[in-house]
């Protein structure tokens, strides 16, 4: 079959999110055919360049989202009517308030602020498709979506009865700040994807990523019938809120953005045909944000295991430098509460003098992760002055920090294998990806609970919580002391690991549910003949298979409307007994 992947910040570029995971999935998937369609973040990205692609790609087609020039074009009285009343609609749709819990049922069972959740999540999409439609009549909404006209409609929202009280509050820059943050996220809208050449081809969209990355599969499927697959190994909705918390935004943007990127988180798990959470945590939010429980399917991310199996399965099941070691690995910035991880580390040392703490890891990108790397060496040497036999000698700190590749930590397994406990601190944590690898190695483990740390190690390993570092030292001492226990739990960790989160695993689901939304979502295009006749048979079964099984040459003509499939004309003759 041919599969339309969608992504956004990521594959196929060099640098990016889930640029190894896609990139496994359709090597091991070679005989689909994949057209991949990616949103890009950033002109560095773009410089950057593209991954060696396998040959079952077939097609790669990219848009910017960080800039759009003007497009030019200038929309007549009734376009401007068009988009009038379909933005506005969009914006009333945000700013909308929920209605208030009463217990009262409406008509089916369903409470009274279901069904209004119910009607706004109506009113968002069909405004959506609206400036959708609008945007391929007329060649695209750039203008539009800057212009004064949005600005007022989204103010007339604001000012509406009903709506939501923080947006009742916005004044004019508040209002110019949501409108651009709509207009990039709607870019998605004016692209030329969509005619029966583009996504109007594939049999199925496969959205790596929500939000804008999911956009355009939306959009195949209102205007050709394309089902829609959506995975999430991090929920788009979560990153915005832990985001715009952390930005210097006023309540009344907050509010706004959240209700907007909610809308459009509701609308593509409504439209999916099935969902695939990375684990159980992205799973809950999932429901909490309209996700239908029937359509979720958790598939973990598969993570190459070959690269840690020399440090896993060696016989003695240690392959510690320094026995009384922790190790913590990772990309050093504040989410992983390095803080707390060094005064867990005093409190360690009170009970086992001997012990040292390698930090292996590079700050994150930005001045942020470089001051938070600073500001914890300060902390080190403050906690932990040199040891020394007298005043006048040097001696060593008994924390370190190292980045891979050095002389004493030259790949990421010995970074795992030079200590008897990995650590894991973090304060906030989706898949906890250096503890699965931790696990590949069979190390054993002390986390904090956070995000889907409890379901990745499943008992395998010792879990405290987070901001704890009594919690976190007691737990790291007990298993220093107990050799024995710690060979139990990295033996246990490590059989986890290779059950479920392998690439072979991720590999295998993921073929399965595209045969399973293909055989029940078949995108059904009618072929018609010179004289615009249905033309039966006209699409034989070899063209879902990658390769050229037959000389028929398509053309596509009209523009199909999403529940009719997409009507293409014979320009070549069939083979011989195709068209019988």
């Amino acid at each position: 079959m041919r599969i339309g992947l969608l992504t956004e910040g990521g594959y196929p570029y060099v640098s990016g999110d889930a640029r190894l995971w896609c990139d496994r999935l359709v090597r091991g998937l070679e005989q689909h055919e994949f057209d991949i369609y990616a949103l890009s973040r950033s002109e560095r990205q773009e410089d950057e360049g593209w991954i060696q692609l396998p040959p079952q790609v077939s097609r790669v087609r990219t848009a910017p989202l960080w800039m759009a020039e003007d497009d030019g074009v200038v929309h007549g009285r009734r376009a401007r009517r068009r988009f009038a009343e379909c933005f506005g609609e969009l914006a009333a749709a945000v700013c909308a308030a929920p209605a208030v819990l009463d217990g009262s049922e409406a008509s089916g069972g369903v409470t009274a602020s279901e069904a209004s959740r119910g009607v706004v999540a109506d009113r968002f999409g069909n405004a959506l498709y609206g400036l959708a439609e609008l945007a391929r009549d007329e060649g695209g909404l750039v203008g539009a979506l800057r212009s004064e006209g949005a600005v007022r409609a989204l103010e007339r929202a604001c000012r509406a009865p009903g709506a939501l009280r923080a947006a009742r509050t916005a004044r004019v820059p508040d209002l110019l700040s949501v409108a651009a943050h709509i207009e990039r996220a709607l870019r998605p809208l004016s692209l030329d994807w969509y005619e029966d050449d583009g996504l109007g081809s594939v049999d199925l969209c496969h959205a790596t990523a929500g939000g804008e990355a999911a956009l355009p599969g939306l959009l195949a499927l209102h205007f050709a019938g394309v089902p829609l697959l959506v995975t999430e190994y991090g929920v788009q909705l979560r990153a915005h809120y832990l985001a715009s918390s952390a930005a210097e935004e006023s309540s009344a943007v907050r509010a706004l953005l959240a209700a907007f990127h909610g809308a459009l988180a509701a609308e593509v798990y409504r439209r999916a045909a099935l969902i695939t959470p990375g684990n159980t945590h992205a799973r809950r939010w999932q429901e909490r944000c309209g996700a239908d429980r029937a359509k979720l399917r958790t598939v973990y991310p598969g993570m190459e295991a070959a690269r840690f199996a020399e440090v896993g399965e060696r016989a003695d099941g240690s392959g510690c430098a320094v026995p009384d070691t922790l190790v913590w690995v990772g990309r050093i910035e504040p989410a992983k509460d390095l803080i707390s991880l060094l005064h867990c580390f005093a409190e360690v040392r009170k009970e086992a003098p001997k012990t040292r703490l390698r930090i292996v890891g590079a700050p994150a990108d930005g001045p942020e992760g470089a001051l938070y790397l600073a500001h914890c060496k300060a902390l080190a040497a403050q906690l932990f002055p040199d040891e020394a036999e007298g005043v006048h000698a040097v001696g060593d700190n008994p924390v370190s920090f190292e980045e891979i590749g050095g002389p004493e930590v030259p790949s990421l397994a010995e970074a795992y294998a030079s200590g008897s406990v990995v650590v894991l601190s973090s304060v906030v944590e989706g898949f906890p990806i250096s503890l699965v690898e931790a696990m590949f190695c069979g190390r054993a483990t002390v986390s904090t609970d956070v995000g889907a740390v409890v379901e990745v190690i499943g008992g395998t390993g010792l879990v405290v919580p987070p901001r704890n570092p009594r919690a976190l030292a007691e737990a790291c001492v007990a298993l220093l002391r107990d050799p024995e226990r710690r060979a139990r739990l990295g033996a246990a960790a490590r059989a986890r690991a290779l059950e479920l989160f392998t690439v072979e695993q991720n590999i295998t689901a993921f073929h399965g549910i595209y045969l399973e939304i293909v055989s029940r979502s078949p995108v059904r295009r009618l072929v018609v003949d010179d004289a615009g006749d249905p033309l039966p048979f006209g699409v034989p079964a070899e063209v879902h298979v990658p390769g050229r099984w037959t000389e028929a040459r398509l053309m596509v003509t009209g523009r199909p409307r999403w529940a009719a499939g997409a009507p293409v004309r014979a320009t070549a003759p069939l083979p011989a007994g195709e068209g019988a």
